[in-house]
């Protein structure tokens, strides 16, 4: 795992847009996941590394090309998998059930997992609240994906509707404006041009206050 970003300065000092905006001036434009996908709470934030997981629809538990029951497919190998500063990021599914819930929220606390960002539902809303685990979905709904879908694989390149392609390891930061993905191999040249950025809306900002047009302001600091 790697140790070379401060997480918690991440979390405490960066905001999603901020990183979105410095991915756009690089090139990198297809980062945020669908606006959907907001947090239980609007005060959490995530900030982890990505361990995607792949679910698909199914109908009962039984895998027919392995002659036995097997609810949830591979999703409990996934979960126990999940190494500390992970997030479980999950797509691939219909939005017709639930995703996560408290009891995976509570194993994943164990691990030392970061968060779950889920493209679908999540459940126990009450139950993960109290646990205060950073969960993003898209709302809540309780309906089971125990017979009605599986996780067939993790720790693989998803891609999500919006054209957005997580691959394991990836940054994931996510708050209450959406859920931005940076990729591992940029990862300190955008935290470092986010944290630059930061500095200069504050004194866009400072600016501003002391009466200083928006225009004026833009073409002084080019940001806005």
């Amino acid at each position: 795992m790697k140790t070379t970003t401060d997480l918690q300065a991440v979390a405490r000092d960066l905001f999603s847009a901020v990183i979105g905006d410095v991915m756009d001036t690089m090139g990198l434009r297809r980062q945020f996941l669908p606006p959907e996908i907001t947090p239980l709470d609007s005060r959490m934030v995530v900030v982890g590394y990505a361990m995607p997981v792949l679910e698909a629809d199914c109908s009962g538990t039984r895998v027919s090309s392995e002659d036995q029951e097997q609810p949830f497919g591979k999703m409990f190998d996934a979960l126990d998998d999940l190494k500390p500063s992970e997030v479980y990021l999950c797509s691939g599914s219909s939005f017709t059930y639930a995703l996560w819930g408290e009891l995976m929220a509570t194993r994943a606390m164990k691990l030392g997992a970061a968060g779950a960002v889920v493209n679908g539902y999540s459940r126990d809303t009450n139950g993960v609240l109290k646990l205060g685990f950073p969960t993003f979905s898209r709302g809540r709904y309780a309906q089971d994906q125990g017979v009605r879908g599986r996780v067939i694989d993790y720790r693989c390149p998803i891609e999500f509707p919006n054209g957005t392609i997580v691959h394991p390891g990836d940054l994931v930061f996510g708050d209450l404006d959406g859920v931005v993905i940076v990729p591992q191999e940029r990862e300190q040249e955008v935290l470092e041009a986010a944290m630059e950025k930061v500095h200069g809306e504050n004194r866009v900002r400072e600016a501003i206050e002391n009466g200083m047009g928006a225009a004026e302001a833009f073409r002084t600091f080019g940001i806005m």
